[in-house]
């Protein structure tokens, strides 16, 4: 990989990592989907203007309905299971679950586009789901005792962002990176309006609140989402989501200075058994293929 994709690898995972910071202060007062809907809005309406500017919203009228598709699943439903689960686990617990995004989107890339998957890969999708099962035993990372639905609604948004990349890596690969940042946040905000106005709080949230969606909505949704399809486009959908490599790093990192979280020892062995399982199952070791 390129430096300049490996500082943008880098500088994408930082953001990241964030979201989970943000998520965590903002959720307790917005809640789950009303939270997402503002972050997806704000990021949309950020990146509204450099798309007429520069005029890319031809190519967002041409593929309205595909960026749609991959606003509900690549962005409005994680972002939202996501939401829902810092709710209960930490910033730092979160984006280790996160990191399993790789494995289901080396699976469904197999499964949909025949993708050949290496026995060394395949030993990596047990590996990293015995991380997965480790945290799910972590209750010190949960605030309510029980870590296994925040652990699959995780698995949830994970299978969500593997399906969201390969359907753009299969029926967007040809659209600008910026109309496809704009309209999959256009297309995410549109589906989460119903459930936003039925879910509005009651309690108007504090200033804290505020300031972690709109900082959730620009730098870690408008120009994250920039860097990751450009990324996708110039090095692949298997190299671009190995972003969540590093996400963890920061999550924690973040976690830890701006909220005190604690780095568990649950949180470690699960963290390292599902980076190891995204090491193999994303190629780093070679061997032979399955069909």
């Amino acid at each position: 990989m390129k430096p300049l994709y490996l500082f943008e690898l880098v500088i994408l995972a930082a953001l990241w990592g964030a979201s989970f910071l943000f998520m965590r202060m903002g959720a307790p007062e917005f809640g789950p989907i009303v939270l997402i809907f503002l972050r997806t809005g704000i990021a949309a309406t950020f990146l509204f203007p450099i798309v007429l500017v520069t005029k890319k919203w031809i190519l967002i009228k041409e593929n309205a309905f595909l960026l749609f598709v991959v606003g509900v699943v690549g962005t409005a439903l994680p972002f939202s299971l996501l939401s829902y689960a810092v709710l209960s686990v930490s910033a730092g617990y979160a984006s280790i679950v996160n990191a399993t995004a790789p494995i289901f989107t080396a699976i469904i890339a197999w499964w949909w586009v025949r993708d050949e998957l290496s026995f060394s890969a395949v030993v990596g999708l047990v590996v990293g789901f015995i991380g997965v099962f480790i945290l799910a035993f972590d209750n010190q990372g949960s605030s309510s005792g029980v870590s296994l639905i925040p652990v699959l609604a995780g698995l949830g948004a994970t299978f969500c962002y593997g399906l969201g990349a390969n359907f753009t890596r299969q029926k967007l690969g040809h659209v600008n990176p910026l109309a496809l940042a704009c309209g999959s946040q256009l297309g995410a905000a549109i589906s989460l309006l119903p459930l936003t106005v039925w879910l509005w709080p009651s309690q108007l949230p504090g200033q804290q609140a505020w300031v972690s969606v709109t900082l959730l909505g620009i730098a870690c949704t408008a120009f994250a989402f920039i860097i990751y399809f450009r990324l996708i486009a110039n090095v692949g959908v298997n190299k671009a989501i190995t972003v969540t490599y590093l996400i963890p790093f920061f999550g924690v990192v973040w976690g830890m200075i701006f909220l005190n979280e604690a780095l568990t020892l649950f949180m470690l062995a699960g963290g390292l058994f599902i980076l190891t399982g995204v090491a193999l199952s994303t190629g780093i070791f070679k061997s032979r293929k399955f069909n």
